[in-house]
């Protein structure tokens, strides 16, 4: 047995997806992934992949594909799902060990630190092209590129972005200071770790496509051309003037450079950059995380309305079907919504159910 999808099932995927960015679905997307098939075939020895296997190299990139494989081929997919592997296995923010940070996953999750403090007028950020890390993510990709043929999608891998890199070198704690001491060498650094992610991404890219039957990130949003889901986690501790001056001509460059992107709005403390963010014409679309200990996402109308009418589409990522009706309702049916929900998640003896509740949207 091996994984459930054929070609005729991602046919349907793109013409989705295509609906989608070209604000033709009049309905929310939905992927449900469900657990419990019979893979078929006992399960390999190496690890699965993750922020605590990352560091182990004695596995060959071979083998690591050959468990993520195994892992895929217990899933059922149901509504928009499609077989996907999330390469954020080496943590958010991958870019920044490209560029010669230290990796630390002791603690089981993948964390970023200097590899040597310095003044921040001595830090230049640069890809290496030997780069472990780098070479490690390109033959993760070369393999599985191999050894699906285009029946998956490989995501790209977390590389980070705009000050979250810079804040890797300087430390996050120094560079609140620097954006008033030394304002000029942050946007230094900050252009500076704009062309090496795009870099980055491109050399990536060029392992796999055109074999990978689309683009995607962690976000699992699907798209047929380059795609990304920018973020500026660091944004959350700056006032909306350091954000416009600092990090909003970065994400307008890159949104024109790329064919599409998402925005990662993570915690309250960045819905005051939102307006700002709105203003970006090539931005596609704003996933909201409202934060551990918030009410899911059905309980932020002003914050989806806003990016309803913004003229942008919309991420949920909590709170499950009930949720994604009530931010249908909340920005105005039977307007196309521009909704997608992140990934609803069960058990194989949970099908029919969540099968009768996909029907509800008209998602056969």
């Amino acid at each position: 047995m091996s994984i459930s999808f054929d070609s005729s099932r991602w046919k349907n995927v793109q013409e989705t997806y295509r609906k989608f960015w070209a604000g033709e679905l009049e309905r929310p997307i939905i992927p449900v992934v469900l657990k419990g098939r019979d893979p078929g075939r006992p399960k390999p020895s190496a690890p699965l992949l993750s922020q605590e296997t990352c560091h182990d190299f004695s596995w060959s990139a071979e083998q690591l594909i050959d468990r993520i494989d195994y892992e895929l081929s217990t899933y059922e997919y149901l509504g928009d799902a499609y077989p996907y592997f999330n390469l954020d296995c080496f943590g958010p923010g991958v870019a920044a060990a490209m560029m010669g940070a230290r990796l630390d996953n002791s603690s089981g999750r993948v964390w970023f630190w200097p590899a040597e403090e310095k003044p921040i007028q001595d830090i230049h950020l640069e890809l290496e092209p030997d780069n472990r890390w780098l070479q490690r993510v390109k033959d993760i990709c070369a393999a599985a590129m191999q050894r699906w043929q285009g029946q998956v999608l490989v995501g790209m891998t977390d590389l980070g972005g705009n000050l979250d890199i810079p804040a890797t070198f300087v430390t996050s704690q120094k560079l609140l200071l620097e954006l008033i001491d030394h304002p000029d060498e942050v946007i230094r650094l900050t252009w500076e770790a704009h062309e090496n992610w795009h870099k980055a991404y491109d050399e990536i890219n060029a392992i796999l496509q055109p074999v990978n039957p689309g683009y995607s990130d962690w976000s699992y949003i699907f798209s047929d051309q380059p795609s990304y889901i920018l973020q500026c986690d660091f944004s959350y501790m700056i006032s909306p003037r350091m954000f416009g001056k600092f990090v909003l001509p970065e994400l307008k460059k890159t949104t024109q450079r790329l064919k599409r992107s998402f925005y990662h709005l993570d915690g309250i403390g960045q819905i005051g950059h939102l307006d700002q963010l709105l203003t970006l014409p090539d931005l596609n679309g704003v996933q909201w995380i409202h934060g551990d200990g918030k009410p899911d996402s059905s309980h932020w109308p002003e914050v989806f309305r806003k990016i309803h009418t913004g003229g942008k589409k919309i991420q949920i990522h909590s709170g499950g079907f009930a949720a994604i009706e009530a931010v249908w309702d909340q920005i105005g049916r039977p307007t196309i919504p521009g909704i997608h929900y992140q990934g609803i998640y069960g058990l194989m003896n949970e099908k029919n159910q969540m099968q009768a509740q996909l029907n509800r949207f008209e998602i056969a």
